[in-house]
């Protein structure tokens, strides 16, 4: 057992500072109470990393007092809204295939999202010669340095939806041997999604 453990959501979100434990967690168990040897609520039961796909592993918690934040949340909406720039990105791996060794880079900006309001670029392919053009790629929000999609997701774990944020990317401009690159500061208003 542990505290401050890191697992990754089904949706590549990172869950952060969770409850390592080695109760079992049984198929249904999922949002059961985890409970000290008091008797004590410390976490509700989230996830289990199991190779063998029973029920035995290493079973995950939210802490109690994570979800003392989120309480509010769920009376207001009927869930948990997380804060979300409104791209789709390109994940770690294949992003330093590319070249993209710091940041996120952007690949797709719904027309009608907050992110096109505030100007930022997805990825795309130019026409005639099918080259990738490569997208924004977030490097900074406010403050705070984006490395990787996990910094990311933690730093905007620290807003809520409706916030106002400073993103700073890098942009290409040009191609071939005329391709440059800038720092661009945009500002935009954070969505919310339900997604984990």
């Amino acid at each position: 057992s542990g505290l401050g453990r890191e697992v990754m959501s089904p949706t590549g979100r990172p869950i952060t500072n969770v409850i390592q434990t080695d109760a079992a967690i049984n198929p249904g168990n999922s949002g059961g109470a985890l409970l000290d040897s008091s008797g004590n609520l410390i976490g509700m039961n989230t996830a289990i990393y199991s190779p063998s796909g029973a029920s035995a592993g290493i079973g995950f918690a939210i802490p109690v007092d994570t979800l003392k934040q989120q309480v509010p949340n769920i009376i207001k909406n009927g869930k948990v809204l997380r804060p979300t720039i409104g791209i789709s990105y390109m994940q770690g791996a294949q992003a330093r295939a590319l070249g993209v060794n710091r940041g996120v880079l952007v690949l797709g900006v719904p027309a009608d999202s907050n992110a096109a309001r505030a100007g930022l670029r997805g990825s795309s392919r130019d026409q005639r010669t099918g080259q990738m053009i490569m997208g924004d790629v977030i490097i900074g929000i406010d403050n705070n340095s984006i490395d990787s999609d996990t910094d990311l997701f933690k730093v905007l774990d620290q807003y809520e939806p409706g916030q106002r944020v400073k993103i700073v990317v890098r942009r290409q401009t040009g191609q071939g041997e005329f391709a440059t690159e800038q720092t661009v500061t945009l500002t935009s208003v954070l969505g919310g999604s339900e997604a984990a």
